[in-house]
């Protein structure tokens, strides 16, 4: 699949997603937090302990302290995790806390930021923010949930000169969701971007229906050779609507991929990828860095608002699985 063709195709997809546009250009991160904890959005959680382990492999190969851009960094969400000795619960809980519902975003972000530096700091991690939307650059900047933010559309601008030299310093490049929205364009201008002739590792969870072949040979002509993640995928969020659920089971059939268990039990799930020189893999390949705890997968059950009916897919998938536990007996 070419680049125009992966665009098309992205688009095509996107279609099918609730739009929850309006929270990303909020001026803090309360709807946010409000609109997607009723999705059981759990992402940033799943990922925390992974992004924790590659800093720690990237951290032996060097002195200085290790620089993570998070691509499509909104509230400075994943910022936090990686910066501070803190869980993802503890930032959901504060956010849609009553307490803070009085409060203006002026005097939230100032609370926000006594919040983090109240917090144990991990002195070896720096993180640079990036995201289309001005409002969440800057809200995770004036927290302190990141170290630098820039409000850039990577899929039509190249950064400015000044932009270039801070985002090459990145080590890892990190996203939980934001292939889709992004494609190959904006992983070209990064990967050009090499810090010392090192290359930055390029850490990817990518929902299952979306192609990310043409980001990984985009990667690949900078050097970067792509592993996926073995035996597990990671839940993101529970789907908004059944339509929603229907056009995702579909494109991810389309793809090959079998959403019995995943999709077909009505949440989203992504696959990890993980992009680096091969040099680097053959000394220490992704199994051996990467671990997951099992049961971590999928912590909360899955909602009614989805299940209560099943769709044509869903139904189809619950058919099959009946087959296979008949045929198991």
């Amino acid at each position: 699949m070419n680049t125009h063709s992966a665009n098309l195709a992205f688009a095509a997809i996107n279609d099918g997603k609730a739009n929850f546009d309006d929270i990303y250009v909020s001026a803090d991160p309360r709807r946010y937090f409000s609109v997607l904890g009723q999705l059981d959005y759990i992402i940033p959680h799943l990922a925390q302990p992974i992004f924790n382990q590659l800093i720690q492999a990237r951290a032996e190969q060097q002195d200085e302290p290790v620089t993570v851009l998070d691509l499509g960094c909104s509230y400075g969400v994943n910022g936090a995790l990686m910066k501070y000795a803190l869980g993802y619960d503890a930032i959901r809980e504060r956010y849609i806390s009553p307490h803070l519902q009085s409060l203006s975003s002026q005097e939230l972000v100032a609370h926000d930021h006594s919040f983090y530096r109240a917090w144990p700091k991990h002195e070896g991690v720096r993180v640079i923010g990036l995201d289309v939307s001005e409002n969440a650059v800057r809200y995770a900047r004036e927290s302190g949930a990141i170290d630098l933010g820039y409000a850039l559309d990577l899929e039509r601008e190249d950064p400015t000169p000044a932009q270039a030299e801070q985002l090459a310093k990145a080590d890892i490049i990190v996203s939980t969701g934001c292939v889709g929205y992004v494609t190959a364009k904006t992983f070209h201008r990064l990967a050009k971007l090499a810090r010392k002739g090192r290359p930055a590792w390029v850490a990817s969870f990518v929902l299952r229906m979306f192609p990310f072949r043409p980001v990984a040979q985009t990667l690949a002509d900078q050097g970067l050779v792509t592993e996926q993640f073995e035996g597990a995928t990671f839940v993101q969020r529970r789907f908004a609507t059944l339509d929603e659920m229907d056009k995702t089971v579909r494109a991810v059939e389309s793809l090959g991929f079998d959403p019995y268990g995943r999709e077909a039990d009505g949440f989203y799930h992504a696959d990890l990828f993980v992009s680096r020189p091969q040099a680097e893999i053959d000394r220490l390949p992704l199994r051996d860095i990467v671990s997951v705890v099992s049961g971590a997968n999928k912590p909360w059950p899955v909602g009614a608002s989805v299940l209560s009916g099943m769709s044509k897919p869903a139904r189809r998938v619950a058919r099959e699985r009946e087959r296979r536990a008949a045929a198991a007996n």
